[in-house]
Parts: structure tokens; C-alpha cells; sequence
């Protein structure tokens, strides 16, 4: 025997198979439902951009400071400061070259002036905290984006929810009925909506997520060599003394 419950399934199923494609939920749909929809694939094509710069920007500046790194300290054990500074300028989209570049300049601004002894040291040193500073913000672009849309999408999705169900009910009052037929437009805004909402949030959380890891990895990165270029300022510059 069949029951009541697998009876009334298999009636509703019947009666919105056809109801249920994405063209005829789109007609369905209010016009606040669909500028729901319009915002969540417009935050989507957003994040997607983000993503598509920031793996393009991130991938660069790895590929450029494994090349950068190893030569510019070659140059550096030569005492070259002047090679050291052009190997930075061909390396334009390496992180590590954005903050070596500033120290290695400013050092050699400060080395042959009649300044404070020790102020060459101190003026470098600011020059890379600057460096890092400015490199840190231009790593980060975007990123804000990503998390204020993994954020806010699902509420995005959720009002559009809302209004769905807030349609439903005025099915069920106009028709005066209470079968599927009557709020199956309602439902499936608030299905689709509440879809595309988390659809448009997890991609977003997932790469803020793996990018600020990237940068966090590229900050040590940076505070390493900042450090190993100070040593060899202060290395440098005892040496010139005692000549």
C-alpha cells in the first residue's frame, strides 16, 4: 500500500517538475528576488576577479624573489651595491626586490655624507619598515573585497529568502489554497536565493582564507631579508671604519 505521505510526494513532484528549471524560477520570481540574484552574481564576478588578480600578482612575486634572492646576494658578498640595486629594479614584481631596493638606496645615500656616525644604519632601517609597510598593503588588495563578500553574501541570500517566503504566503492567500501550485514561486526564490548565497560566500572565504596565508608567509619573508640586510649594513660599515 502506498502511503498518504509517498502519495501526496509524488503529486506535488507532478504538479512542479515543470515549474522547477531555471527560467521558469526566474519568471516566477519577484522583482526584489531578482535583484537579489543580480547583487549575488555581481558580488560573485567581484570575488572571481579578485581571486583571478591576486593569484596572478601572488604567483609573480614568488617566481621573481626565487630568482631575485640568489643573485642579489651574490652581488651583495661582491660588495656591489650598485649591481645589487639593478638586479632589484629588473625584479619589479618581487616583494623581497620592493623592500631590498629602498634599503640598499638609501644606504647608499647616507654612506658617503658627513653624517652621525651609525646614521646610515638607522635611516635603512626605516627605509625597509616603510618598504615592507607599502609592499604589505599592495599584497593585500582586494582582500578586504573577498572577506566583506564571504561575509555578507549568505545575509545577501538570506533576504532574498525572505522575500520568498513572504511571497509563498501571499500565494497561499490569493489562491486560497494550499498546494505547492500556490507558493511554488515563493519557494524557489527562497531556495535559490539562500543557493547562490552560500555558492557566492564559500569561494570567497576559502581564498581570503589561502591568500592571507600567502601573505603571511610573504611578510616573514620580507622581515628575514630586511634583517639579513641590516647585518650586512652594520658589517659593512664597521669594515669602512677601520679602513
Amino acid at each position: 500500500m502506498i502511503s498518504s505521505a509517498s502519495m501526496l510526494a509524488f503529486w506535488l513532484f507532478q504538479d512542479s517538475a515543470v515549474a522547477f528549471d531555471p527560467l521558469s524560477m526566474w519568471n516566477q520570481m519577484g522583482v526584489p528576488a531578482k535583484l537579489v540574484v543580480i547583487v549575488l552574481f555581481a558580488m560573485s564576478a567581484w570575488s572571481i576577479g579578485v581571486m583571478i588578480d591576486r593569484w596572478i600578482a601572488f604567483s609573480a612575486a614568488r617566481k621573481q624573489s626565487r630568482m631575485f634572492a640568489p643573485a642579489v646576494a651574490g652581488a651583495l658578498r661582491e660588495g656591489k651595491l650598485d649591481e645589487a640595486v639593478h638586479i632589484a629594479e629588473r625584479h619589479k614584481k618581487s616583494h623581497l626586490a620592493k623592500v631590498v631596493i629602498s634599503g640598499l638606496q638609501e644606504f647608499q645615500a647616507h654612506q658617503d655624507s658627513a653624517e652621525i656616525p651609525g646614521e646610515e644604519i638607522e635611516a635603512s632601517k626605516r627605509a625597509l619598515e616603510r618598504a615592507e609597510a607599502i609592499v604589505h598593503a599592495e599584497l593585500k588588495r582586494g582582500m578586504g573585497t573577498l572577506a566583506t563578500i564571504g561575509s555578507t553574501a549568505p545575509f545577501v541570500g538570506l533576504f532574498g529568502t525572505v522575500v520568498g517566503i513572504i511571497n509563498a504566503f501571499h500565494g497561499i492567500a490569493a489562491e486560497k489554497q494550499t498546494g505547492l501550485a500556490a507558493v511554488a514561486g515563493g519557494i524557489s526564490e527562497a531556495l535559490v536565493t539562500t543557493a547562490i548565497g552560500l555558492f557566492v560566500a564559500v569561494p570567497a572565504v576559502w581564498a581570503y582564507n589561502a591568500f592571507s596565508g600567502r601573505v603571511e608567509a610573504f611578510d616573514i619573508e620580507m622581515d628575514n631579508s630586511s634583517s639579513e640586510l641590516v647585518d650586512y649594513f652594520l658589517k659593512r660599515s664597521q669594515r669602512n671604519r677601520k679602513r
